[in-house]
Parts: structure tokens; C-alpha cells; sequence
């Protein structure tokens, strides 16, 4: 006699590792340029915008979100890219979590 013997298989789905988006300091770049940069790329409100950007200012680096890598890496790319245009030498790091 045949016996049919059923097995579940679970699938575990792993998230992607995530990846830090860090803003590093300088003695060049303007406030200004600094909060628009947290508001535009990173969707920050102006006051958290201001208060991130005092504290890149005052530590030299400062967290500005965690994605997937493809997205951290875009983030800081514009960032660069920002600065460049504006004449910045402001940089963004992409670090794994």
C-alpha cells in the first residue's frame, strides 16, 4: 500500500541589508545649501533640516535616511551632483548598516 506523503516547504524571504546615507561636513558649503539638500533628497521638514544641519556642523557627519543600497547609492549621487552644480564641495558616504 502507497502512502502519498505531503511536505510544506516554508520560504523565508530575507530583506535586503540596508545602507546609510551620511552627510559629512565642511568649512565651505552654505547652511542654506545643507537644508535644501535634507529637504529636497532625504524629504526632511525645514525644521529637522535645520536641526540635522547643525548637527553635521557641530559632530562633522550626520545621518540623513537608510534605504536599499540602490537608493542610498542614487541619494548620494545626487547630492554630489547638486553640489558640484552649485559650486559645493559638500559630500554624501554610503555605508552598510
Amino acid at each position: 500500500m502507497a502512502t502519498d506523503t505531503k511536505t510544506k516547504t516554508k520560504t523565508k524571504t530575507t530583506k535586503p541589508p540596508m545602507y546609510k546615507v551620511l552627510l559629512l561636513n565642511d568649512d565651505y558649503t552654505t547652511w542654506d545649501f545643507v537644508v535644501f539638500v535634507l529637504v529636497r533628497f532625504f524629504g526632511k521638514s525645514e525644521a529637522e533640516a535645520n536641526k540635522l544641519t547643525l548637527d553635521v556642523h557641530q559632530k562633522g557627519i550626520v545621518l540623513a535616511g537608510v534605504y536599499e543600497h540602490e537608493v542610498a547609492e542614487t541619494k548620494a549621487n545626487q547630492v554630489i551632483t547638486s553640489a558640484q552644480k552649485a559650486g559645493h564641495p559638500f559630500r554624501a558616504v554610503v555605508e552598510k548598516e
